[in-house]
């Protein structure tokens, strides 16, 4: 059987849901999009048994039909055709043939019965929120997560879903990223999730910066998102994660206010002679300024002075430079407000504007 599809009808879905296909999977057939055409709107679905993605997009072709191709090259074959141009696929049992004006490529395909897909999902509740803000929370938490931490309930971030807002926490035992938004949610008390660092690291790429609606449907074991033709689906992290309020300090005496913008393109010059392994700096307050400093095994020493507003008594203490270049760049005020106690106590960063995301750095010894 012979269908047409416009170039840029299959390469915007493709580029969607590539997110998914893994590049080093266990099942051949992971490394296929499923096609699945139906009353001329084509589906294409793609799976890496944690996290589903399908797309939709309305084509001209009245067959219906089923296939599974190798994603990544059906991809590469999009981007290089000619904008506009026509791709004929011609299907056979175990072969796709595409033909585009004077271009023919011959895929090989799997079998769309052997395709798996996620279990269907019981949605327990449901709520709408722009997509913008989503995304805004997403990537101002996102940072903070663990990476391949053997407490496997870190290598993700919590959402905290309650009546009258929705919150997301993020902490790799080191540091702590908090984000929350103002909005009514018809339930009737809270519920923690934990969505799995792929998950957010690929809805962070999907979401858009627009005041559209995002659906979000939880169930026991799921969480899917909705975001106009496209359905995200990802398996929850199963465990506890830590109670973030006890992490948090609530006892700093100690208030600095600095230009945002300065102290990270300070930092970011002092870090180039820290340590590579450790990227520790030293900060040191004094009335009115701030120095930074850093130093290495080969002797090497930076140090950069800042004026600050600051007048609560000297305080020399140790950070990962990057933990804190992580948070500036999240930042959006023009100031950013430092609580302190001591040098062994952990620090709160905010912005001076909104009191809606907090972070929390662990000082480290030098």
């Amino acid at each position: 059987m012979k269908i047409v599809i416009n170039r840029e009808n299959l390469l915007q879905p493709l580029q969607q849901i590539i997110g998914a296909v893994e590049r080093r999977q266990t099942l051949p057939i992971l490394g296929n999009v499923l096609l699945n055409s139906n009353e001329g709107v084509l589906s294409l679905t793609a799976t890496d048994l944690e996290i589903e993605m399908v797309t939709q997009v309305e084509t001209t072709s009245t067959v219906n039909f089923q296939t599974t191709l190798p994603a990544r090259k059906l991809l590469d074959i999009c981007k290089a055709l000619p904008d506009e141009s026509e791709i004929e696929f011609d299907i056979e049992d175990n072969r796709v043939l595409l033909t585009s004006a004077r271009s023919r490529f011959t895929l090989s395909s799997l079998p769309a019965k052997d395709f798996p897909g996620l279990d269907d999902i019981d949605e327990a509740q449901s709520f709408e929120i722009p997509q913008g803000q989503f995304k805004s929370l997403l990537e101002n938490t996102a940072f903070a997560m663990a990476q391949q931490d053997v407490r496997y309930y870190l290598n993700g971030i919590l959402m905290e879903i309650s009546p009258d807002q929705v919150k997301l926490v993020a902490t790799d035992g080191h540091r702590l990223a908090l984000s929350e938004y103002k909005i009514s949610i018809s339930i009737d008390e809270a519920k923690q999730i934990i969505i799995p660092r792929k998950a957010v690291l690929e809805l962070s790429r999907l979401l858009q910066p627009s005041d559209s609606n995002a659906k979000i449907i939880l169930s026991q074991n799921h969480i899917r998102i909705e975001i106009g033709t496209l359905v995200f689906t990802s398996k929850l992290i199963d465990g506890k994660f830590p109670d973030y309020n006890r992490v948090i300090p609530v006892d700093g005496n100690k208030t600095l206010v600095v230009d945002r913008e300065s102290l990270k393109r300070a930092m970011s010059r002092i870090a180039i002679l820290s340590n590579e392994k450790y990227r520790g700096i030293r900060l040191t307050l004094t009335s009115g300024n701030l120095s930074i400093q850093a130093n290495n095994p080969d002797q090497e020493e930076a140090e950069e002075e800042l004026s600050v507003d600051y007048d609560e008594g000297d305080i020399e203490i140790g950070f990962n430079v990057t933990y804190l270049i992580d948070v500036l760049n999240v930042l959006e005020s023009k100031n950013a407000h430092i609580k302190l106690k001591d040098a062994n106590s952990s620090c709160i960063i905010s912005d001076s504007e909104d009191s809606s995301n907090l972070y929390v750095v662990m000082p480290m010894r030098l």
